[in-house]
């Protein structure tokens, strides 16, 4: 969904500049994009049509503000209705209207029951939520799994419990979930857990008797939150699943999963209008710490290509670490000199901010439109590419590159299964890197940045994969 409709949209744009006022004739030029966008994206078709009718309602009849173009502002009134589509229905200009939190106002142990199909990921998100609340929180954490069908259901959510650093409750398919879940929150309860979540059997279709058994659970539980895990690549599958479970549980929010896949993107638009709960967490990596609390003003952002700058600024808060950053800046403040190390410190920090793809994915479109045709899954394997080779030097030759001759280019190029080509490249592209590091000393920087033009881009440097 996300590159469809930035694509349709931005054509828009350009075709509309010049014009002074938003009229029926442009509107629905605009609104054929979107809707075509839309159901590219597998959005259902009710939904499509409900948001296309609340679009044309805002923008029939609004003035061009300021230095806008009509395409632009409707762009901006796509924007606000995907934000309110996706997000929480509070009162507007709330803070709450866009990102929906957990309920924990509960006697202890607050019960949060897990639903959703086979293969939705429903085990996994119970280990990244229990991580989330142990880290966001501060919570102490129980998990239990009720998939008495899955051999290996109950030991990988005791696996994935462990990664996450919260504790598990033992099971076995030889109990019934309703004795399981009992026992569970008894442990809960006499063990003092501020939470106790509990993994469901998925299936791999909706049958009688799984809305049987989870609506049972359900009533011994009485859970605070009962949440939806929804795979975001299902597309219109995603409607029919969500409207079995809501007939059959009070649903209070959803996770989306996956949404970091290839996924169109229709289930986050469907899954919300139908089931009338808010999204309340998205899976954006395999990593256990890679669930995020969804904020639909900032999601609806990234669809439209205008990146996620917030986002961004959080994975560097969370991924760089600080006191190696201030280091660094003195080193080249006092002219100390930029060796591999530091051209390897800098990719290690890329790598926790999530990688290549991840920062371009929460940057403005217009930024990266050069990189638009990169292959960014090359791009990554030449960096790891990148960091082995340089894994393979000795202390010395990382501090002094000026030493790496043929011979050590033979013997670094074998110890990382390259050819010596690849060595020299690397060598080169740090040289590039290097330059432009002696050129920020002494206010070199702002003369670097008059002469690229304010944003203009970063000359022939730059990682393997990507334009230059």
């Amino acid at each position: 969904m996300a590159s469809a409709l930035t694509d349709r949209l931005s054509r828009l744009v350009k075709t509309m500049r010049g014009q002074a006022r938003i009229t029926e004739s442009n509107v629905q030029d605009m609104l054929r994009e979107v809707r075509m966008a839309l159901l590219e994206a597998d959005v259902a078709l009710p939904v499509v049509r409900d948001f296309i009718a609340r679009v044309k309602e805002h923008a029939l009849g609004q003035e061009v503000v300021g230095s806008l173009n009509p395409g632009q502002a409707l762009v901006g009134m796509v924007h606000k209705e995907l934000a309110a589509t996706m997000g929480d229905a509070g009162p507007a200009g709330s803070a709450s209207r866009h990102v929906a939190d957990l309920n924990l106002a509960a006697q202890p142990p607050a019960v949060i029951l897990m639903a959703g199909l086979q293969g939705a990921g429903k085990t996994t998100t119970t280990a990244k939520l229990a991580r989330h609340l142990i880290t966001r929180r501060k919570k102490k954490v129980l998990t239990v799994s009720a998939d008495v069908y899955r051999p290996a259901a109950i030991e990988q959510l005791k696996t994935v419990t462990a990664q996450a650093g919260a504790e598990w409750f033992p099971s076995t398919p030889e109990h019934k979930p309703r004795e399981i879940a009992l026992a569970a929150l008894d442990h809960a309860r006499r063990h003092f857990f501020d939470v106790l979540l509990v993994d469901t059997a998925g299936r791999l279709g909706i049958d009688e008797a799984l809305m049987a058994e989870i609506s049972e659970l359900h009533a011994v539980l009485d859970p605070v939150e009962t949440l939806f895990v929804v795979d975001a690549m299902q597309g219109q599958d995603a409607v029919n699943t969500a409207k079995a479970f809501k007939e059959a549980l009070p649903l209070t929010g959803v996770v989306l999963t996956k949404l970091d896949g290839d996924a169109r993107g229709g289930a986050a638009l469907s899954v919300r209008q139908i089931t009338g709960v808010p999204i309340k967490f998205a899976g954006i990596s395999e990593k256990i710490d890679g669930l995020e609390v969804f904020d639909a003003e900032r999601h609806a952002g990234r669809v439209l290509g205008m990146g996620d700058i917030v986002a961004l600024v959080e994975e560097v808060q969370k991924g760089v670490d600080l006191g190696a950053a201030q280091k660094f800046a003195e080193k080249m403040k006092s002219g100390g000199g930029f060796d591999l190390n530091d051209f390897l410190a800098q990719i290690t920090q890329m790598k926790k901010m999530g990688g290549l793809s991840s920062l371009m994915d929460k940057l403005p479109s217009q930024l990266t439109a050069k990189a638009a045709g990169a292959d960014m899954n090359k791009a990554e394997r030449d960096v790891k590419r990148m960091e082995g080779i340089i894994c393979s030097m000795t202390a010395l030759e990382r501090r002094k590159p000026e030493l790496i001759k043929a011979s050590r280019k033979r013997r670094i190029a074998l110890g990382a299964g390259v050819p010596v080509q690849e060595v020299n490249r690397l060598l080169n592209q740090f040289e590039q890197m290097a330059g432009m590091m002696k050129k920020m000393k002494g206010g070199g920087l702002m003369k670097m940045m008059k002469r690229m033009g304010g944003m203009g881009g970063m000359g022939g440097g730059g990682f393997p994969g990507m334009p230059r």
